[in-house]
């Protein structure tokens, strides 16, 4: 007895998934042969105190040398750039490259309460730390409430009459 196939059109040929994965495959083998080129951003946290604003950014491996920090137009930037180490061995020999390079560029936007002429710059352990004082006027400000006094006040300059 014979067993009849069906004929499909389609067979033979890749399916659409297949293509759109091969094309991904593809790109992704070429980004990684070319990973010193993939530009990045460093991590940041940013978070506020009642005296300054703080921002720390993750910069392992970037030489404080390679850092440029400015601030225009009350836009905070972080420019800097990790280079690759080939001097650790041959580029040949490294098995993986996963970690960026390259330059980077991070911009903020800094509110008109805070003294972007008196930031303090500070590098430890890969860990940038920008401390950007406020102005005395964002400050916050406690204010005494007197209970009781005015009152007192008038009874006593009543009984006095």
């Amino acid at each position: 007895m014979r067993t009849l196939n069906r004929w499909e059109a389609s067979r033979g040929n890749t399916t659409l998934q297949e293509q759109v994965n091969r094309v991904f495959g593809d790109l992704l083998e070429r980004a990684g042969d070319e990973s010193n080129l993939t530009p990045w951003a460093p991590a940041v946290d940013i978070f506020e105190t009642e005296h300054e604003l703080v921002v720390r950014a993750d910069l392992p491996g970037v030489n404080p040398q390679d850092l440029d920090i400015r601030v225009e137009n009350n836009i905070l930037t972080i420019r800097g750039e990790r280079k690759f180490d080939s001097n650790k061995g041959n580029e040949e020999n490294y098995l993986r490259v996963e970690r960026a390079y390259g330059p980077f560029s991070r911009s903020f936007s800094l509110a008109n309460s805070v003294k972007s002429d008196a930031i303090k710059a500070d590098y430890q352990n890969g860990v940038l730390t920008l401390s950007i004082p406020k102005r005395e006027e964002a400050k916050p400000k406690q204010i005494k409430v007197n209970v009781g006094t005015q009152a007192q006040a008038m009874a006593a300059a009543a009984g006095a009459r």
